[in-house]
């Protein structure tokens, strides 16, 4: 496997890892670098790296970030987003990996891209859950912004520094399990 297509996993997987805390985020953040011209695109995705693609993620980016400021809007897009999350991250990993057989690139696509997004955005639902009934909803502002930072640094890394990325990632999947452990209804013992 050449490196090239080791750090294409890397970016891959960072970004869907990113999509568990915000889905458009990171799309936006791919959209942005591939415009620029800092990363390249699979052939079949680059109309991500168009300007239209560029501007419609950018609003997307925008108001979801601003719906998750939302009281009880933000537990509906919660729950809208985790299937969102594993076509998107699905999506971010098909798109960046290169030089693959294409079975291996969807296989990984869906296991590595939409599982990683996935359980990361089903431990984000549960935790934001646990904060409305907690506080009310009071909290979910200061979790939405510690999701929106972690989804921007995350990126940000992904595309710049790929290796880190995929640090981040395993730290960050460590975290999603530890909080999923203490959330879960512990099973009694008879």
């Amino acid at each position: 496997m050449s490196p090239d297509t080791i750090i294409s996993i890397f970016l891959g997987v960072g970004l869907a890892a990113s999509v568990g805390f915000r889905v458009f985020l990171p799309l936006f953040a791919l959209s942005f670098a591939a415009y620029l011209g800092v990363w390249e695109l699979n052939e079949n995705w680059q109309w991500i790296g168009s300007l239209v693609a560029l501007i419609t993620l950018g609003v997307a980016t925008l108001v979801e970030i601003f719906a998750y400021f939302i009281p009880w809007v933000d537990n509906l897009l919660d729950s809208l987003a985790v299937p969102l999350a594993a076509i998107a991250g699905t999506a971010v990993m098909v798109s960046t990996v290169a030089n693959l057989d294409p079975v291996i690139t969807w296989s990984l696509a869906i296991i590595a891209g939409g599982g990683t997004a996935t359980a990361i955005k089903g431990a984000n639902a549960a935790g934001r859950l646990a904060s409305t009934a907690t506080t009310g909803g009071l909290a979910n502002p200061i979790v939405t912004t510690i999701e929106t930072g972690t989804a921007a640094v995350v990126s940000t890394a992904s595309i710049l520094i790929p290796p880190i990325a995929a640090i981040l990632v395993i730290i960050i999947l460590f975290i999603t399990f530890r909080i999923y452990r203490k959330l879960r209804p512990k099973k009694k013992i008879k």
